[in-house]
């Protein structure tokens, strides 16, 4: 796919070999198609696969990440993939205090789609297992007529930091459960990396400029642009 006399500057030709090796490509059917082709007749197998753009993989402290030396996040998050789970979960936490499950959890969306839900106050990767997600960010319940929905739900993750545009994935999990839910991301964080001194922002009332060094933003998500799904 990238050999010699492609005209790539080297930089670029590095950057899109460690993408292919680490996420995969993403492009429309006909370009995925493509590139199937031309990487079995090198005699690479590919496979490709629907999915809900962008996987976003972890970028906050190293030291919180599950199975690092000194690391403080454990376990992973609890799969909820039916209303039967979900049922059997919120009854378990009903059982050991009602203010639980008045407040916001932990989410995440695996790469599978696959909700994973913990305690608010655990780290997203440790709820991920460490793994590339497709959103993340916090969630509460309520419990209706019908029986649960969800009341709020946002992209609220300085681990993963995902994108607003994450929320069809997020949507996709919970029809997936059979919970209702808002139709959009009730509390939308917009994360932003400044391009002069590398620090990660979140803008606020559409004020794109960064909150250490006062640079412009880029109206784009550009937090981690390797991460493709």
């Amino acid at each position: 796919m990238l050999r010699e006399g492609s005209g790539l500057p080297l930089r670029q030709t590095r950057e899109l070999l460690d993408e292919l090796r680490d996420f995969g490509l993403s492009g429309t059917t006909v370009e995925m198609a493509y590139w199937r082709v031309r990487l079995a007749e090198r005699g690479v197998a590919a496979e490709t696969a629907d999915g809900f753009g962008r996987a976003y993989r972890y970028v906050g402290p190293p030291e919180l990440r599950p199975g690092d030396d000194g690391g403080t996040g454990t376990g992973h998050g609890q799969p909820v993939r039916t209303a039967g789970e979900f049922a059997a979960w919120a009854e378990e936490r009903a059982e050991r205090t009602a203010a639980e499950l008045a407040e916001p959890f932990t989410f995440v969306v695996g790469l599978g789609g696959t909700l994973r839900l913990a305690p608010r106050r655990s780290e997203h990767v440790a709820c991920a297992g460490g793994e590339l997600v497709l959103s993340a960010g916090e969630i509460g319940f309520r419990r209706s007529r019908d029986g649960w929905e969800v009341e709020t739900v946002g992209n609220h993750s300085t681990g993963y930091c995902p994108d607003t545009t994450s929320w069809p994935a997020v949507a996709a999990a919970l029809t997936l459960v059979g919970l209702p839910h808002p139709g959009a991301f009730t509390h939308a964080v917009v994360f932003r990396r400044c391009p002069r001194c590398g620090n990660c922002n979140l803008v606020r009332e559409e004020h794109y400029a960064c909150a250490f060094c006062d640079a412009d933003l880029p109206e784009h998500w550009n937090v981690d642009e390797v991460a493709l799904a």
